[in-house]
Formats: C-alpha cells, sequence, structure tokens
C-alpha cells in the first residue's frame, strides 16, 4: 500500500527531469559516427590484422574474393598487404613491407609497443606465428614474437594491465571442434623474457569466432559458436553458445548473466564504455543461418548489445547502420575505429568507420532550478545574518565560544563529508558492498581516543590554531610545518571538491559545469567572509539536513519502483552479494578486507580528528570542554546511521539499475551514477533538492577548508610575526584571505573543467595527502613522550613523508594504511631521533600526558 501511494505522489508531483517509473525508452545512439577514408582495397576484406602505432592506424592482411562471388565460383584470396593511415583525414598508404605471408582471421591487438598480430590462417593451414607491427619514421616494421603455443585462428583477445590474453579459435581450416585453450603473455617482462603461458579455461565448452572484452579489471569472453560432427558426414555443424564468463586474475573464470540473444563473429575486443560497461556491435546473431548467400542477403544484426559488468546485466541499446563481422575494433582518437569487414555472408566492405562514445544529457527543469536557488538563497541570508556577531577575530574564528554542542558536532559531521563523499559513497557501494561501512563505525571508535587523549590539550591551551600547540611543545618550524602542509592540502582539495560534482553534474544534465562551479564557489566565499566559523557551522547544520533528506528522497523513491519493495530490494542485493556476504575477513594489506579497513580508519579518523585544523577549529567553538566532547560524540553517532542510509542509497541503485539497465549511460563514470538517477528518474523538485544536496556537500567542506585556512595564516603566521598589529586588522586580513583562497580554488576547478589536468592534480594530491598521517605522528609525538624534542620531531616527519611515498609508489598496500604507516612511522622514528638529536626538552608542563597536571 505505501508502495503504491508513493508511486501515486511521485506521478502526481510530475516529471520535470524526465521521471517515469515505467519508462524503459533508452538513449537513441551511444556513438556518434564518422566516415574516415575508404581502405584503398576497393573490395575490402575480412579478418584484418590492424591496431594503432605510433598515432598511426595499420590495417593488414585478411580476406576476399576478388575474382566473383562464391556463389558465382569465385575463389577466397589471402592478402599479406599493409596499408597506414596517419590521421583520421588523411589519406591511405600502401606500404613496400609485406607481412610474412598473406594472413587472415587472427588476433590483432594495439599497446604502446605497436600491433600485436596473433595467429591466424589462409587457405591451407591456420598458424601459431605471431609477429609485431610498427610504423616508425614513416615505414613499417616488423618483428617476430613468440609464437602462440599451438596454431588457431578465429581466436579472440584482449589486452589487461599489460598482459595479453587469447581465448579458444580454430587449430586447422578442416578441424571438427574448436579450441578450448586460454593463453597469457606478459608484455611488462624484458622481451628476451615473453612467454605464452597456458591457463586454466572456462567452465563452458570451446569456441571460435567468440567476442573478447576487457573492462573493470576483469576478461571477458562472449558467445562464439562450437563445432559438432555432421550425422551425414559432411563439414561440422556450427552449434551457438549463448554464454559468457569473465575471467578476473588471481580469481578464476565465473559465469555471468548470457547475452538476450546469440552473439558471433562480431567486431572484437567488445568496445569498453565508462568504467563498467561493455559494447558489442552487432556481429551474428544466428538467425539467418538458413538464408543462402547473395545480393538479396539482408546482411548481419545490427543490434547493440550493453553489458553492465557491476550488475551483470545486458541491455540492447540502440543499432548500427553499417554493421560488419569478421574485424577488429580499434581504440583511436578518442573513439573506436571498425575497418572494413563482412557486409554480408562473402561480401566484404572497404568502408572505414570511427564510432565516439556519446553522453547524453537530461534537462534540468525550471521546478528543479527554482529548488536549488531557494536553498542557495537561504544559506547566504543566514551567512549575512551572522556577519552582525563578528566584531573580533575570536568571533570569526571560534564564533566566541557559543556555538552550541549539537551545532559544532553537525559542522564536523558535514566538514568531513564533502561533495565527492556523497557521491562516492553510493557509487562505491554500487560498484561493491559494505565493507567500506567499517569506515563508519571507526569514526565512533575513534571519538574515545580523540576526547581522552587530546581534547584536553586543545582547550586546556586555549589555542585558536591546532598547530599553536606544536609550537609550544616543540618549535617554531615545526608549527609551521604542521600549518604549511595543511594550507596546500586544502587549497589543493577545495579544487577537487568543486570540480568533481560540477563534472558529474554536467555530464548527466544541462547544468552548465562552470555554472556549477561558480555557484558553488561564489555564494560559499560569500556567507564564509560575512559570518565566519558562525556562519560556516550553521550552514553545515542546513546543509546536513538538506543533504539527508536528499539522499533519504532517494532510497524512498527505488524502494516505491521496485517489485516487492523494500523486502524486495533485500532480497535481490543478497542475492548479489551486495551486503556482508562475500567480505574478506583476512589480514591481506593489499586488499580492502574488513581488518584492513577497520582498523586503517581508526587511525585515519585519529589523524583527521587531531591534526587536521578544519576538525579541530570546531572543538574551539563550544563553551567549554564537556561541550566539545558532547560535539565529537554527536559526530559519531551521527556516522552510524547516516552512513547506512548512503549504504543504502549505493545498494538501492544497484538493485534499481540492474532491473532497468537500459537507463544507465554507461558512458558515464561510475561516480556519477547518484547523479544519474537523480536528473533521470527523480520527480521536479525533489530532483533540485537532492541536487541542492550535492551541493551542500560542497559548500559544508569547502567553507571549512576557507575559515580555517585564513585561521591558519593569521594566528600561525601574521600574528606569530607581529604579535603588536591590531585584532581589527587580523579580521580584515581573514575575510581578505578567504576570497583571496577562493578564488584561487575557483580558478583551479575551472582550469580543471577546460584542460586535462586532472590526472596530474591527483598526484599532487596524491603527495600532500601523506603528511597528514605524518602530522598526527607529530601531535602524538608530544602529547605521549617527554623525550621528543624539535629536531627529533622534524626527522621523523621528513622520514615518514619519504616512507609513504616509498610505499605508495612502490607497494600495493592498501591505502586505508597509509595514515597508520604515517603516524607510526613519524612517532617511531621522531622518538629515536629525539635520543639522538638535541636534549631532552625541559619545560614541558601541561604539554604531555605525563605532565598535564604539573
Amino acid at each position: 500500500m505505501l508502495q503504491t501511494s508513493v508511486l501515486l505522489a511521485l506521478s502526481i508531483l510530475g516529471t520535470g527531469a524526465g521521471y517515469s517509473p515505467e519508462s524503459e525508452a533508452p538513449n537513441d545512439t551511444l556513438f556518434s559516427l564518422r566516415r574516415l577514408p575508404d581502405l584503398p582495397d576497393t573490395i575490402g576484406v575480412a579478418g584484418p590484422y590492424a591496431g594503432i602505432s605510433n598515432g598511426a592506424l595499420i590495417v593488414a592482411g585478411g580476406a576476399n574474393f576478388p575474382r566473383g562471388m562464391p556463389w558465382e565460383g569465385g575463389k577466397k584470396v589471402w592478402h599479406d598487404r599493409i596499408y597506414v593511415l596517419d590521421r583520421p583525414d588523411g589519406k591511405w598508404m600502401t606500404c613496400d613491407a609485406r607481412l610474412p605471408r598473406p594472413l587472415g582471421y587472427g588476433v590483432s591487438l594495439s599497446s604502446d609497443g605497436g600491433v600485436f598480430c596473433l595467429g591466424g590462417g589462409d587457405a591451407e593451414s591456420n598458424h601459431a606465428e605471431s609477429f609485431l607491427l610498427r610504423w616508425i619514421d614513416g615505414k613499417i616494421t616488423l618483428t617476430g614474437l613468440p609464437p602462440l603455443p599451438r596454431p588457431a585462428a578465429f581466436a579472440c583477445g584482449a589486452i589487461l594491465e599489460r598482459t595479453i590474453y587469447v581465448a579458444g579459435g580454430l587449430e586447422r581450416p578442416d578441424a571438427a571442434e574448436t579450441l578450448k585453450t586460454f593463453w597469457a603473455l606478459e608484455i611488462d617482462r624484458p622481451r628476451e623474457q615473453w612467454k605464452w603461458e597456458e591457463l586454466e579455461p572456462w567452465p563452458g565448452r570451446g569456441r571460435m569466432l567468440a567476442v573478447a572484452g576487457v573492462q573493470d579489471g576483469a576478461f571477458f569472453l562472449i558467445g562464439g559458436v562450437d563445432l559438432t560432427p555432421d550425422p551425414s558426414g559432411g563439414k561440422p555443424r556450427r552449434v551457438p553458445l549463448e554464454n559468457a564468463y569473465r575471467y578476473s586474475p588471481g580469481k578464476g573464470w565465473r559465469e555471468i548473466a548470457p547475452p538476450p540473444r546469440f552473439v558471433s563473429a562480431a567486431p572484437s575486443p567488445a568496445i569498453p564504455l565508462g568504467q563498467s560497461h561493455l559494447a558489442v556491435l552487432g556481429g551474428d546473431d544466428g538467425s539467418r543461418w538458413h538464408l543462402a548467400a547473395g545480393p538479396s542477403h539482408p546482411g548481419f544484426c545490427r543490434e547493440v548489445l550493453v553489458y553492465g559488468t557491476i550488475t551483470n546485466a545486458w541491455a540492447s541499446m540502440g543499432r548500427i547502420s553499417n554493421p560488419r563481422v569478421d574485424t577488429p575494433t580499434v581504440a583511436w582518437d578518442g573513439g573506436f575505429v571498425v575497418p572494413s569487414g563482412e557486409v554480408r555472408p562473402g561480401v566484404r566492405s572497404p568502408r572505414v568507420d570511427l564510432l565516439r562514445p556519446v553522453t547524453h544529457h537530461t534537462p534540468f527543469g525550471w521546478l528543479n532550478y527554482l529548488t536549488l536557488i531557494v536553498y542557495l538563497a537561504c544559506v547566504v541570508v543566514v551567512g549575512c545574518w551572522f556577519s552582525r556577531r563578528n566584531k573580533s577575530t575570536n568571533d570569526f574564528f571560534r564564533g566566541g565560544q557559543r556555538v552550541p554542542w549539537w551545532a559544532a558536532g553537525m559542522s564536523i559531521y558535514a566538514t568531513m563529508l564533502s561533495s565527492i563523499t556523497y557521491m562516492a559513497v553510493p557509487a562505491k557501494v554500487y560498484a561493491t558492498d559494505w565493507v567500506y561501512y567499517f569506515n563508519a563505525l571507526a569514526i565512533l571508535l575513534a571519538a574515545p581516543v580523540v576526547i581522552v587523549f587530546y581534547l584536553p590539550f586543545f582547550r586546556g591551551l586555549d589555542v585558536t590554531s591546532a598547530y599553536e600547540y606544536l609550537e609550544k611543545r616543540f618549535n617554531l618550524a615545526v608549527r609551521w610545518f604542521g600549518s604549511v602542509s595543511f594550507i596546500v592540502l586544502q587549497l589543493g582539495r577545495g579544487a577537487i571538491v568543486l570540480y568533481l560534482p560540477a563534472l558529474a553534474l554536467a555530464t548527466v544534465s544541462s547544468l552548465n559545469i562552470y555554472a556549477c562551479i561558480l555557484l558553488m564557489s561564489v555564494l560559499c566565499i560569500l556567507y564564509t567572509v560575512f559570518g565566519g566559523i558562525e556562519a560556516v557551522i550553521w550552514t553545515d547544520v542546513i546543509q546536513t539536513i538538506v543533504l539527508l533528506i536528499g539522499a533519504l528522497l532517494t532510497l524512498i523513491v527505488i524502494v516505491a519502483q521496485t517489485d516487492g519493495g523494500l523486502s524486495g530490494l533485500i532480497d535481490v542485493a543478497r542475492a548479489n552479494g551486495k551486503f556482508f556476504e562475500d567480505v574478506d575477513w583476512g589480514w591481506d594489506t593489499t586488499a580492502a578486507t574488513v581488518w584492513v579497513v577497520l582498523l586503517g580508519s581508526i587511525i585515519a579518523n585519529i589523524a583527521s580528528y587531531t591534526a587536521s585544523q578544519d576538525v579541530v577549529q570546531r572543538y574551539l567553538t563550544t563553551k567549554d570542554t564537556k561541550h566539545a566532547a558532547r560535539a565529537i560524540w554527536t559526530n559519531g553517532l551521527m556516522a552510524l546511521p547516516s552512513c547506512a542510509l548512503f549504504f543504502a542509497v549505493g545498494t538501492a541503485l544497484f538493485v534499481y539499475f540492474k532491473a532497468h539497465p537500459r537507463q544507465i549511460d554507461p558512458n558515464m563514470a561510475t561516480d556519477a551514477v547518484f547523479p544519474l538517477f537523480i536528473i533521470k528518474q527523480m520527480p521536479a523538485g525533489v530532483a533540485g533538492l537532492v541536487i541542492a544536496g550535492i551541493f551542500a556537500a560542497t559548500q559544508s567542506t569547502l567553507s571549512s577548508s576557507l575559515n580555517s585556512v585564513a585561521t591558519c595564516v593569521v594566528t600561525d603566521f601574521y600574528r606569530r610575526l607581529k604579535p603588536a598589529a591590531s585584532d581589527l586588522s587580523g579580521l580584515r586580513l581573514a575575510r581578505a584571505i578567504i576570497v583571496a583562497v577562493g578564488a584561487v580554488v575557483t580558478c583551479v576547478a575551472c582550469a580543471m573543467a577546460s584542460a586535462d589536468i586532472l590526472s596530474l592534480w591527483d598526484n599532487f594530491l596524491a603527495v600532500l595527502g601523506l603528511t597528514v598521517g605524518v602530522l598526527a605522528g607529530l601531535f602524538a609525538l608530544g602529547i605521549f613522550t617527554t623525550r621528543a624534542n624539535a629536531h627529533g620531531a622534524l626527522f621523523g616527519a621528513v622520514v615518514g613523508v619519504i616512507v609513504l611515498c616509498l610505499v605508495q609508489q612502490h607497494t600495493k598496500v592498501s591505502f586505508f594504511l597509509y595514515a597508520g604507516i604515517g603516524m607510526i612511522t613519524c612517532f617511531v622514528v621522531g622518538w629515536i631521533a629525539s635520543w639522538c638529536l638535541g636534549a631532552k626538552p625541559t619545560n614541558l608542563a601541561g604539554l604531555t600526558r605525563a605532565t598535564r597536571d604539573s
């Protein structure tokens, strides 16, 4: 009854963003099509080798019927010619170099080393011979490779993480059975060590003419045909295979959902879309096997099948206008080339197409815009309201220590929950399971450690910046090391926090990415400049409520559309191992096991809650230590139910898109799955509110960063260098810093939107992020030891950063352990170094656990 009522209410609300619980209309096109120059062979070829070398497209070999069609008595001819197209708008070149012999129907794959041509055959026999084609200085070079373990034509293959995989095929042209073989060649090794390895094959029948694919860290084997003897003694009959398999290195094979129709000889490898989909272009579906070859034959299947590696579901998504079989696909120029191939039995085409993935945008709708504008206006009004109370830097940085403990706790929660987390947590759960929920438990477990061991020092010393403690305990250099590390990290983090949600929203909707960035940043700067930390905290309260309501509404909408309601949703999730069914309880430090997540997250949360100014600053806005402790407990207790809500949304998204695979945009990044559902499936107005939740999560994190950076600059540098400066000048400087830092962060985010510098920025942040655990090590070193001195502490910090860099670059240790490694390394090395560098500190009254009461 509840489910029916909710659906009725949603239908009444309207569809501003295209909402329809029964709608199954997919996007019309997955690809834009650009026709490249035709192959010089005017007939075209089937079974060519094709790939990319040094930016040029190479097409070689293959077979056709140059002297009449097969039904006219024409004979099939194999070729050894090599053609090169150096750019999409260029002209084909026919090379002097030739293949070792006329060949076709082998596997061809591209890597940065060139085009790997593996096996193949001719009219007389199939071959194990393999070679590498490269385009160097305007010439083709051919280099021999280790031969396949057995001759094979009509096999399929793909490259996964620098390993070539080849599956199935036919050993001889007249063979009565197909191969059930699976070979691997690791091309990361030195060339002299290259050797094919025979792996355990898939559990099903042998096959040829299958489609391979690589996506989501796995190799996929789809469809194909097997052979069975003809009872009358004729040629072996083809047996269509309507199954598919997934191979994960280290885990082996498992059968996946079968395609909705039979697939064979489709262009291979399958085209990877986004981060979790594979597209199969047409192929031979067996429906026309009974038809005679000839001019009247209608050709091959046009349907594009898309497989979701996360949902394990297939969907039919559009059609291709020029279906071909027996040809490879080649990634080139931001798309995928389909060179030549067979358009109907015996008939080739010289046509060469470039298919580029297309992302579709859904209109945002006026009602959604109105809802978003109302929310943004509210947060600006709050900032202006609190501007009346900022008479001093104590008001601006610590809210005059009059903030209620529950508001401070909600602000801590909002600060730690960025927009990236708001989108990424549901997306992560959509893709995996609930193992990361132990991170929420870690927040609660870390709370008593922070309250008992750290909070008394921050409150007892009456600091404004957390790094003031480091100077009192060590010296000014250590304080500045901590403060600078935090400031630079916040500058980088702020840009990412702005850019990624704006990118996700612009990807799935008509929202402009620059408009999103500017709306979020400019309004955030305004209320932070005028209202100070009080405005930041109270807007955090509003934003927390908005984002939680948004997540709850999403869950309600999905449950209402699920067969069986909540119980049906849970049943589907359990059947697919989406809760704790498949979690790893082991101690593998390279994987996200329960213990790695839990222990690593406890230390990481201790680091964030003791060494990060944006969090510590909240402790200082309450009336006293008791109220600050309540704020920390509030955050910890909020984490469990709120994280359960976000995890439930991720699980619900999985169930929804598994049941409605045609509703997803396969070209999108996985992290955009939540915004995609909001824009396409939530009712008008409600969608605007949930998008406001993403804006809220962004602004809560950004405003905290801006105010805390201003606090650090004024407190740790300006006042330290100019102790006689007036409080009013410090307040003015703080506001100027917020504007300046906000402008820099906004410009960097816009630069990311206009240029492909995200990967570079990710590396930059990864290095900076290594200092968080190290900073926590400095605070622990100061609080829990009396022997540590400034020289030893700095030495420990430097060694901690170096060790973490080495761990990150040269090991596969889980990122959950980074903070713990940095903290422990800094602590241990700093303590040992303090015995060797300098004397034991003498004036430690109130600065360590041992001397706190002295």
